[in-house]
């Protein structure tokens, strides 16, 4: 590390690349440590040079510190997935698991331990520290639950490529990330993603692209002040952006969601007063936009949501305390949605459960062609209230609004 900057609380900087950076290396453990360093100062900026570093692990962000790639040129790619059975039972908070064939492992390793009744935040995240002996390894968080062998335990070699954790005023700039989807192993979005936060305050994440990963995009959890900004999402075998749990006055503009196996973007339970504007959302194998659970006072303003195979926008069946009420969606165009769903049953926009208090306005909503492929522009379900969709643009749609 010679050569390396001079203490100063805050204004840090540092290099890392193949040959010539400050911190040569070309995997996350030289990511890592240009991190950590740059942490350890109060913060700064750590800029990542051209080429492919291969993870095994996520880098891990810290407060105060400003990741920086070359756009398009910075990679970050994760290593191929492996999986293993559980030896021995892992007990909630114990901070070691035992594997059968550990052959594939080794320390530094980010992985995912679940059993058959596990999932979403009860699936363990965890680094494997260090190693006991042949087949045992300790592990830096404990285990959330216990994992029965008798329930199918396992331990997978599965990671979000870059993630934060309880961090604060942090930023991933000019990455892109390849999740080698076809021999990854799976991580759901609550516990991962190509880019995923988790209670963490003022995160900037702009001009990143998350291609092929085994599961979510971007997907952030319980998170405040999160702005994601002139990303790529697409052809990830989960969601494309997944605001998440808990998360208020979240920031997505500019972001392109393509081609991804589930929703577009799925705002997750008790998202509120976000904006969401100038998104491109389309050709996805779910909804284009998916709202629901207590997501409340959000603001949907000049997005394209086109050729999704289901809705354009669904607002998710739920009873009215729990219903995503007050939103505006205005200037959006939404087109081309529905495809997989039968022509009868097919429209631009769907309103289900006890849904009040939404405003469309000025979107243009519908099909660019009549025919089959046409459905309603907006249905609006028999509990559903005080829906104002007065000032649209309807094209070729069976009915403007239905109920």
């Amino acid at each position: 590390m010679a050569g390396l900057p001079a203490t100063g609380e805050g204004n840090a900087e540092i290099s890392v690349g193949y040959e010539t950076g400050e911190i040569a290396g070309k995997d996350n453990r030289s990511l890592q440590a240009a991190v950590d360093y740059v942490a350890g100062l109060g913060g700064g900026t750590v800029r990542v040079g051209p080429g492919r570093y291969l993870m095994r692990n996520a880098l891990v962000l810290r407060d105060r510190v400003k990741v920086l790639g070359a756009p398009g040129q910075t990679v970050l790619a994760a290593c191929d997935g492996a999986e293993s059975p559980l030896e021995l039972d892992g007990d909630c908070n114990e901070r070691q698991i035992t594997l059968a064939d550990p052959s594939a492992f080794r320390t530094g390793d980010g992985v995912a331990i679940q059993d058959d009744h596990a999932g979403g935040f009860t699936v363990t995240t965890a680094t494997l520290t260090s190693q006991v002996d042949a087949k045992t390894f300790r592990i830096s968080n404990p285990l959330y639950l216990d994992y029965m062998v008798a329930s199918k335990a396992k331990a997978r070699l599965v990671f979000p490529v870059v993630g934060g954790w309880c961090i604060k005023n942090a930023a991933v700039e000019g990455l892109t990330i390849e999740g080698n989807r076809g021999k990854s192993q799976p991580l759901n979005g609550c516990r991962g993603g190509g880019i995923y936060l988790f209670e963490c305050t003022g995160v900037g994440i702009r001009n990143c692209v998350v291609r092929s990963y085994n599961g979510d995009g971007i997907s952030f959890q319980v998170s405040e002040d999160v702005a994601v900004e002139d990303c790529v999402c697409e052809k990830n075998a989960g969601l494309g952006l997944h605001p998440g749990s808990g998360s208020q006055r979240p920031v997505l503009r500019r972001n392109r969601s393509s081609d991804n196996e589930g929703d577009g973007m799925f705002v997750c339970w008790r998202v509120k007063h976000g904006v969401f504007e100038a998104n491109e959302i389309r050709g996805n194998k779910g909804h284009g936009i998916s709202i629901g659970h207590k997501d409340t006072d959000n603001v949907f303003r000049g997005n394209t949501i086109v050729g999704n195979l289901k809705a354009g926008v669904l607002f998710r069946d739920e009873n009215e305390p729990m219903a995503a009420h007050r939103n505006l969606f205005e200037g959006n165009t939404i087109l081309d949605n529905g495809a997989a769903e039968k022509p009868g049953s097919r429209a631009a926009i769907v309103v289900l459960g006890h849904t009040h208090d939404l405003v469309f306005r000025k979107n243009k909503i519908g099909w660019s062609k009549g025919g089959a492929e046409a459905g309603a522009g907006i249905r609006i379900g028999e509990h559903a209230q005080r829906i104002d969709a007065g000032e649209n643009e309807f094209a070729n749609v069976s009915k403007d609004i239905q109920r």
